[in-house]
């Protein structure tokens, strides 16, 4: 396994921190290792504990490296939340090789030209996406390297976040030991495995309903439109699930992912099932459509306020139809709830890859193929992400035999080793 084409995604969600591991072999994404973890430190999308975060985020790293027995130190980080802004951008440079043959250094000055923008202080750049680059004249190009010209132009959306947020954010990976290889977007990432070509040309909208929060993402003619977020997600579900139900939010969640219907007319009277009662021993029953009632009502809540989000940001027609994700999205009677309440075509997006197949997988696979492709347009440098692990176990018994015959100096090695590692990431900390 070639270490210098694994590449690994951090998705730090309201309710479970995923960590996807992806090995790139001509172009093509394998997943070779997974890891999740109970999201502590977060609330309706934003970290609210640093400490626990960091705590949620090692976990999850440390059950990918588990399956994959190698050390993860980079991973490319996806962001979102309301306070993303997107604007166009424009960049002009002169080829500057002599033969006039276009280069990785070109497409790094029209991008750099094309971020030379006023953003307010509190804001930060975190991307620049291009839409099209333009050789003395001739447009639509999407990779213009190798082409002669004299004239390179750029067309694209420059990314802009809040910096508190993002800085919180790096903050929380870098103290979990990781460094932070780029910043992604999630409904790009997102739509990147979510969506085709052809729904993100006619217009579309991207549904991702999390553990705290809902993104929704508009394209139109293949690039992101709009974005938004309301704070509401499953973990509603589950509070409502536990006043109605007057039993433990653990028991509100178990229910709710083993019982839940989406579809009231279609959930089943005849599935029976207990919960222990808040505050006491007795266990009471109850059946699916009991229930059912209670979750129809809140996601139905969260539909109209998605569908108020897209009117807000102008957009009256979507003949692409609504492509719903997230984690929330994996109880059945969903798709035909999200039918009676938008009138439109609406699909589930789940990622095809063995191991991910669950829509709350789709942002973390989607940064691993969004930031590959993006590197690659852009020339960015994003390999390797992995070392090979330490045997750290089997050491210890080789350095007892071996004392009486090997000079201390070889004994010693190993160690001089890891702390040459760790003073390297001490480095990029204080840098």
């Amino acid at each position: 396994m070639n270490q210098n084409e694994i590449l690994v995604s951090l998705d730090i969600g309201t309710s479970r921190i995923k960590v996807i591991i992806g090995e790139i072999m001509n172009d093509n994404l394998n997943i070779i290792g997974v890891g999740t973890a109970k999201s502590n430190g977060m609330k309706k999308g934003a970290i609210v504990d640093i400490d626990q975060t960091v705590h949620s985020i090692r976990s999850a790293v440390e059950q990918a490296e588990r399956m994959v027995d190698m050390k993860i130190d980079r991973v490319v980080v996806g962001v979102n939340g309301n306070h993303i802004q997107l604007q166009p951008c424009h960049g002009v440079v002169a080829v500057s090789s002599e033969s006039r043959e276009i280069g990785n250094e070109d497409i790094t000055r029209v991008i750099d030209a094309a971020q030379v923008v006023s953003v307010p202080p509190e804001r930060e750049i975190i991307d620049v996406i291009p839409r099209q680059f333009i050789v003395d004249g001739q447009d639509e190009i999407t990779d213009p390297r190798g082409m002669i010209g004299v004239r390179l132009e750029m067309e694209g959306m420059i990314i802009t976040c809040a910096k508190t947020v993002l800085h919180n954010t790096l903050k929380c990976v870098e103290r979990a030991g990781l460094e932070v290889l780029d910043v992604c977007l999630q409904p790009l990432a997102s739509g990147t495995v979510s969506l085709s070509g052809d729904e993100t040309n006619l217009g579309v909208a991207l549904i991702d309903v999390g553990g705290g929060s809902t993104t929704i993402s508009v394209f139109e003619e293949g690039h992101l439109k709009g974005t938004s977020m309301i704070p509401f997600g499953g973990d509603n579900l589950t509070k409502d699930l536990s006043i109605g139900l007057r039993t433990s939010t653990e028991e509100a969640e178990q229910v709710k992912m083993e019982h839940g219907h989406a579809f009231f007319d279609d959930a089943n009277e005849e599935e029976n099932f207990s919960v222990t009662i808040i505050g006491s021993n007795r266990q009471q029953a109850f059946n699916q459509l009991q229930i059912s009632d209670m979750i129809e009502a809140r996601l139905e809540e969260i539909f109209v306020f998605a569908a108020q989000e897209i009117q807000r940001m102008g957009v009256r027609e979507l003949p692409g139809g609504f492509v719903l994700t997230g984690g929330t999205m994996n109880m059945p009677g969903v798709l035909e709830l999200a039918q009676d309440v938008f009138h439109a075509n609406v699909r589930l997006a789940i990622p095809d890859y063995i191991g991910v197949r669950e829509p709350q997988f789709t942002s973390g696979v989607g940064i691993l193929q969004f930031a590959y492709r993006n590197a690659k347009i852009q020339g960015k440098e994003i390999f390797p992400s992995v070392t090979e692990e330490f045997q750290e176990k089997p050491q210890p018994k080789k350095q007892k035999r071996a004392t009486k015959q090997q000079p201390k100096e070889e004994t010693e090695k190993p160690e001089k080793k890891k702390e040459s590692g760790f003073s390297n990431l001490l480095k990029y900390f204080f840098d």
